[in-house]
């Protein structure tokens, strides 16, 4: 298990470093069709930094699928809230679209 501690770091960043562990592309054996063995542990989410102006700027957008029902809120208000589900939905969405995303997200642990 790898352990990174997110003080001091930079969300973008950090995110697409966990993914690429994740993804197991850091390991010599690397092969796009296996789910790598590593797990990665981050904690300290609390004291991650954000660059420029995003927790005022950035949206997250829902969609009920009813007409009228597109909901938006600020990173801000999602940062306070819950800051593990925003860095998973982040690392999340950086994976590759396939049928192994669901299962590699499944070794990431944010505390």
């Amino acid at each position: 298990m790898m352990k990174i501690d997110a003080a001091n770091q930079i969300f973008g960043r950090l995110a697409s470093q966990v993914a690429l562990i994740l993804r197991g592309k850091t390991k010599a054996d690397f092969d796009p069709a296996k789910i790598p063995k590593e797990k990665v542990l981050v904690f300290n989410i609390g004291k991650l930094r954000f660059s420029g102006k995003k927790m005022s700027q950035k949206k997250y957008y829902r969609y009920s699928g009813y007409p009228g029902g597109l909901t938006t809120r600020f990173l801000e208000k999602e940062w306070d809230k819950n800051p593990s589900r925003i860095f998973k939905k982040t690392v999340y969405d950086m994976l590759p679209k396939n049928r192994l995303r669901d299962r590699i997200i499944i070794n990431l642990t944010v505390k």
